[in-house]
């Protein structure tokens, strides 16, 4: 019954896909990693600008393409169905950066991992506050939960929990562009000169963007932002669907 259940759950992630032509399907996954691979170079040609990155231009320039083309969105999300197969495997790629830093993790013990757990906690916290005032439907609640920690972990958990998925992928970068290009600001503000400090906020609130901006400050600061990248997106993912399925 295992097997069976298995092979019908493939069979249903692969259903969209027979009504597309080999064409277009082939097409779409090219342009699409096209798109991406020139935004990357931008990025890189910029220095790592917060507002230029992969993620935000790439998005825009295929809106563009759908656009100027008259192609429908749903269509095109059917066209790219096999990239969603790339998921598992990015997310299950978190755990080697968070197993290079056990070492730091143990000598470090509770100061490390409570500011993790304590901006983690927070930041989905007042972000849920702002739209329950604002009388914001349930679904929309539940997405913006998962507004700190990466893609990948997020699009599956807002899903588990009632949240939207599509959306959960837009927030979240929205989330790493505002953090990544307000915390040079905060951190002369709050004076906090402890790499370890910049690192460790940084990952743990603005996820992969923040922690790219962490690695254009130091290795140091970069290797903190991993380590809350990674636990605050585990935590988050796993207790959530606690909470809420």
């Amino acid at each position: 019954m295992g097997a069976e259940d298995s092979l019908f759950h493939v069979a249903k992630l692969f259903q969209p896909l027979w009504s597309i032509s080999l064409t277009y399907l082939i097409s779409s996954v090219l342009v699409t990693f096209g798109i991406y691979l020139v935004a990357r170079k931008l990025y890189l040609l910029s220095h790592q600008h917060s507002l230029l990155h992969p993620l935000v231009t790439a998005t825009v320039c295929i809106g563009l393409v759908l656009h100027v083309l008259d192609l429908g969105v749903e269509e095109y999300k059917q066209s790219i169905s096999l990239l969603d197969l790339l998921l598992g495997p990015a997310t299950v790629a978190l755990a080697v950066p968070l197993y290079h830093q056990l070492s730091t993790l143990r000598q470090l013990g509770f100061k490390a991992l409570l500011p993790i757990v304590i901006g983690g906690t927070l930041a989905p916290i007042l972000a849920w506050c702002s739209v329950y005032i604002l009388d914001a439907n349930t679904s929309l609640q539940m997405t913006i939960l998962v507004k700190s920690i990466t893609t990948p972990l997020a699009i599956g958990t807002a899903e588990l929990i009632g949240g939207l998925p599509e959306l959960s992928a837009v927030i979240v970068i929205l989330t790493g562009i505002v953090g990544a290009t307000f915390a040079p600001w905060l951190i002369l503000l709050t004076k906090a000169d402890s790499q370890y400090a910049q690192g460790l906020a940084l990952g743990s609130v603005a996820h992969v963007v923040g922690t790219t901006k962490a690695l254009s400050i130091s290795e140091t600061c970069g290797a903190f932002a991993t380590l809350g990248l990674c636990i605050n997106g585990v935590l988050t993912a796993f207790i959530l669907p606690l909470l809420f399925s």
